[in-house]
């Protein structure tokens, strides 16, 4: 099975016939044979070389840049061999007729609510469960897309309201802060919503859809906003969930985070933490209400940190 490969230190990429080898400061060489390469996720400072990533876009695989905060800044996305022109204008139909854009908008929304819901009710919070739900009831008369992220947005503070009842006590999230995070809860979900941001670009990839296109989020310059889409619906199930379970199971404390000049920051051992609980929540199956059958949420199953 293919695999995600995390490197959170600074290193080279080389190639060696069908062979992908990270080299680390140290000059210490791990082999990552191609075909157990799904997506790589790079942390630190990364070079690779001309041979090395023609064998990447060969086989589909593409890199994910990270900067100091935990940002997403960009990939390597091979050549769009899987993009298709008749998908593409549908997809761009349904972006321009605003009835067709609204539609896809709400059920974009309605999915990001549900599973909100999903984690309140898990940890029983009823009564942010039931403003929520009136919140959602607002969709069904609206008319324009501002209008429907404006309920999703009022819904998700609601919803953040309730983290400091979930988390432990050390785990204070106050109000959200960005670019950089202020403190550790800030810190995590902002380095998880960056991880699955660049999780979706490579299931898009996949698939024959234009990323560009989006329907929720405007589509703009030099970002792929049909991942902010559906990122978002998948938030409260993978990176929330990752969370909460990191801090109530103590598996992160103030050691793996640094504080500095008013922004605080997960360290290398706590992304490796993050990262590995990231990807056996993205693995584990979910019964799907339609069908009835347990599946496997993403195409891959396995992690590997470097």
């Amino acid at each position: 099975m293919k695999r995600n490969f995390y490197i959170n230190s600074d290193g080279k990429l080389r190639r060696k016939e069908n062979t992908v080898y990270h080299i680390n400061e140290d000059g210490d060489q791990k082999p990552i044979p191609i075909e157990k390469i799904y997506s790589i996720y790079s942390y630190g400072s990364l070079t690779y070389t001309s041979q090395c990533t023609h064998l990447l876009a060969k086989e589909g695989v593409p890199i994910h840049f990270f900067n100091y905060y935990g940002y997403y800044d960009g990939s390597f996305y091979p050549k769009e061999t899987y993009l298709s022109g008749k998908v593409t204008v549908n997809q761009a139909e349904h972006y321009l007729k605003q009835e067709k854009r609204l539609e896809l908008a709400k059920k974009f929304v309605k999915g990001s609510i549900e599973n909100i819901k999903s984690n309140l009710k898990r940890y029983n919070k009823n009564k942010k469960l039931e403003v929520i739900e009136d919140i959602k009831n607002e969709l069904k008369d609206t008319q324009k897309v501002t209008e429907v992220m404006n309920i999703e947005g009022r819904c998700r503070s609601t919803y953040y309201k309730s983290f400091d009842e979930i988390l432990p006590e050390k785990f204070k999230y106050t109000s959200r802060s960005r670019q950089p995070p202020k403190n550790m809860v800030n810190c995590l979900l902002s380095f998880g919503n960056s991880l699955l941001y660049s999780t979706t670009i490579s299931e898009i990839y996949n698939s024959q859809l234009d990323p560009t296109i989006s329907y929720l989020h405007e589509p703009r310059e030099r970002r792929f906003s049909l991942a902010l889409d559906i990122a978002d619906v998948f938030k409260p199930l993978i990176v929330d969930r990752t969370i909460f379970y990191l801090t109530n199971k103590g598996m992160l404390d103030k050691k793996h985070f640094d504080d500095d000049l008013n922004k605080c920051l997960l360290n290398e051992e706590g992304r490796k933490k993050f990262e590995k609980r990231y990807e056996k929540t993205l693995n584990r199956t979910i019964k799907h209400r339609e069908i009835q059958k347990k599946c496997l949420i993403p195409t891959f199953n396995k992690t590997r940190v470097l």
